[in-house]
Order: C-alpha cells, then structure tokens, then sequence
C-alpha cells in the first residue's frame, strides 16, 4: 500500500516533468517550434549548382538534377533534382520543386524528406514524406512539416514523434 506523503510526492514529480516537458509534447502534437537561427531574407540571391540544367522557355522551367546544392543566405537546401519555375515575367524564381533525398539546413537546424516545395515569395517551404528534423539533441519525425522562413519557425504534421535526449550531466 502506497502511503499518501509519497503518492503526492510522486504526484508532484510527474507534474513537475508534464510542466517542463509541455512545450516539446505541443511541437508532437503539431504546433510550431523554433527552425533556424536566423531570420531568412527571401530577397537574397539564390545559388544552384548540379551536374546538369535543362531549360524549357516555354513552361518558364529548369531542371537541375544530380547533386544539386542551392544556398539562400544561411539556409542551404540539397536534393537529387530541384524543378524552378520561374516568375511567367521571367523576372525571378517563383517556387522550387525538389525531390530525392532531400536536406534542408537553417542555422544549427537540419531536416530530411522525400521532396519539398519552396515558394520564394511568401518563404513558405513544406516538406513531405517521412520528414526528420534534427535541433541539437532533440529529433522529430512526421509526415509534413511547413517552414516559415522569414519568422524562423516550423510546424509538424500527420503523426508527429519526438525524442528528447537529454545532455549527460557533469
């Protein structure tokens, strides 16, 4: 038989970690967390290199496909192949499409998926398929996860996992 002192104190003990740990279980369950340390400024030039472009004026696209590496001020994005559909002024690159194996890193923040799309206007990207997210210690998995470049911050969705390591202690 548990005595009362020790069930309130093993009460407040639970409590206690619910409390410290409730922010981590709102990013779980789909609310948004920091992603990247910086704010990113979408009027920024954007560097693409690959192994090989093909230009199709009429659509007003190029593919780069075969290692393609796309840096943005300090947000760095790389994937097997990366559609860009330009403006249909040709003025500027209106979305990024890109798929295989696909990396995006922010600051100390990196995540994987099986493809994302970045809309250069608005600094919206969304990643989709078995996305990963990695923020020092922390990992997060999901389905989808929208990032909001200019806020620095990102929303997971469609079942969400977090794991929390702990820093070992001294």
């Amino acid at each position: 038989m548990i005595q009362v002192p020790r069930l309130f104190g093993l009460i407040l003990s639970v409590l206690s970690v619910v409390f410290v740990l409730a922010p981590a279980f709102v990013a779980a369950q789909g609310g948004q967390f920091a992603f990247g340390g910086l704010k990113q400024d979408s009027s920024q030039p954007i560097e693409i290199t690959a192994d090989s472009l093909a230009v199709d004026q009429n659509t007003n696209t190029a593919t780069f496909a075969g290692n393609v590496l796309i840096g943005q001020g300090d947000m760095r994005l790389a994937a097997s192949k990366v559609l860009v559909i330009y403006r249909a002024d040709r003025s500027g690159i209106k979305t990024l499409k890109a798929s295989g194996g696909v990396t995006l890193a922010s600051g100390e923040d990196a995540a994987e998926s099986s493809r994302a799309v970045y809309n250069v206007d608005t600094g919206q990207i969304e990643m989709l398929g078995n996305v990963l997210v990695l923020q020092g210690l922390t990992v997060i998995t999901g389905d989808r996860m929208y990032v909001n470049t200019a806020a620095s911050t990102a929303r997971m969705a469609g079942r969400v996992k977090t794991v929390l390591n702990q820093e070992p202690s001294q």
